[in-house]
């Protein structure tokens, strides 16, 4: 095989370390951006917080964009924001007690009963026992069956101690705990309710028809306990007040915390969006180690000196980018603003990065999970981003605003007579957007909003 010599033309994209930092800051959310700015105090000597402006740099003022008035542009002015937040000061929102999951709570009760010693260990038995829905599911039998032989022998334990044990723990709070599963639940809740014709229906119910409930059958269950529509409704509507899992309630979840990156307000008719003071830390590079580098000394730390002015600037351009974002979006929405979902316009990432000149791709880190605090509430960024649909008119209508649309009609219908997906779609026809059934059905479900056959109601 000959070797030959060839000479070819390439063009390659290389990231210097600066811009790769700067793209790496921008995709963080809120809460990483504070844990990854910490790891750099930690990692880098000359960084440190201040409120003051990096050495050799004057403070700019915190920018703010303007939008509204009679001209519908955009006005930028500068405004200082004074903050006096110290590590140090005590955060009363840190000071939060744990709650209780419903095990610990089940057993903080029976610990204030005044048991014999044998009666509380079973009923501290069978409170572990409960599944996640606070459901005795297994059968008391095989519990019993399952107790160890010295336990049973040394107690003289029988299957009638752990039936009066289970009935101990049905008593306790939240009503319905114990039980078999959801239909034994709502009798045993029902049971506490006074005597009356609708919880005699509702426990007839509950015992041998509750598909047929979930089901909106109503012609079935009236037939089957030959009653008539007020009876049945007084029926529904006490079993809807109840509570079909026990442990609803007393579910842990970690919470999770979402600082807003912006605040959008209007102020005298004109809507200001700014950086949100809590989520823009200030840095600077430190003024002694600056000042030694500047006489001559302390050459090794030169690399961490250019490493800290990066940094700075990095964050700098991580506040101005998710800026000028989100003042774009507010200028294209603002009829959402002003009048809520129903008059969102449809946005592409593509709408934005042209008008900004950013690439698609930085609109795309900026607007995920990056949050805007307004008078509506708290949207993530890409809420404001969405498909759209044609109108009979030639113009555009959002898929939000059809999903807002199809909202306000559901909760308008006479719950009578629900309005199908294929009536839905026709009253969007008849407000000149031609959306099809399946769509309809589509947007419905993203809704959480039931089926027709599920609303229906007495």
């Amino acid at each position: 095989m000959k070797q030959t010599l060839q000479l070819r033309l390439s063009q390659q994209l290389n990231l210097t370390p600066q811009l790769q930092q700067a793209i790496k800051l921008l995709q963080l959310s809120t809460l990483e951006f504070q844990q990854e700015l910490e790891q750099y105090l930690n990692d880098n000597p000359l960084l440190e917080r201040g409120e003051e402006a990096p050495a050799g740099e004057a403070e700019q003022p915190e920018p703010q964009w303007e939008m509204g008035g009679d001209d519908d542009g955009l006005r930028w002015e500068g405004t200082s924001h004074g903050s006096s937040d110290d590590d140090n000061d005590f955060d009363p929102a840190t000071n939060i007690a744990r709650d209780l999951d419903l095990r610990e709570y089940l057993l903080q009760q029976a610990g204030l009963l005044q048991l014999p010693h044998r009666d509380k260990s079973l009923l501290l038995m069978l409170i572990e026992a409960l599944d996640d829905d606070g459901f005795l599911s297994q059968p008391l039998d095989e519990v019993y069956s399952q107790l160890p032989e010295e336990l049973i022998q040394d107690y003289e334990l029988e299957l009638d101690d752990l039936k009066i044990a289970l009935i101990r723990l049905q008593h306790l709070e939240p009503l319905g705990v114990g039980a078999r599963d959801t239909a034994d639940s709502l009798c045993l809740q029902l049971r506490q309710k006074q005597p009356s014709a609708a919880k005699d229906l509702a426990l007839k119910i509950a015992q041998n028809s509750l598909d047929l409930l979930a089901g909106r059958d109503y012609t079935k269950l009236k037939r089957a306990f030959k009653c008539e529509d007020a009876e049945l409704k007084a029926a529904q509507e006490l079993i809807v007040s109840l509570n079909p899992r026990p442990s609803a309630q007393w579910s842990v979840t970690s919470p999770r915390y979402v600082s807003p990156d912006v605040v959008v307000q209007k102020v005298r008719g004109v809507w200001r969006v700014r950086l949100h003071d809590a989520s823009m830390p200030k840095l600077r590079v430190n003024r002694l180690y600056a000042d030694i580098l500047q006489k001559g000394d302390g050459a090794h730390l030169a690399r961490e000196l250019q490493e800290a002015r990066w940094l700075v600037k990095s964050v700098q351009q991580r506040f101005d980018t998710i800026l000028r974002v989100a003042t774009a979006i507010v200028e294209r929405q603002r009829a959402f603003f002003e009048y809520g979902e129903v008059a969102m316009r449809p946005l592409v990432l593509r709408d934005i990065a042209e008008e900004l000149d950013l690439h698609e791709s930085t609109i795309s880190r900026v607007t995920t999970q990056k949050y805007m605090l307004t008078p509506r509430g708290l949207y993530e960024f890409k809420y404001f981003f969405g498909s759209h649909v044609d109108t009979d008119a030639g113009g555009e209508c959002s898929a939000t605003a059809i999903k807002a649309l199809i909202k306000q009609m559901v909760q308008q219908e006479d719950k009578k007579k629900p309005l199908s997906d294929s009536v839905l779609a026709e009253a969007l026809s008849a407000q000149g957007i031609v959306v099809a059934r399946r769509t309809v059905a589509k947007y419905r479900e993203a809704l959480q909003i039931y089926p027709v056959s599920q609303r229906k109601s007495l």
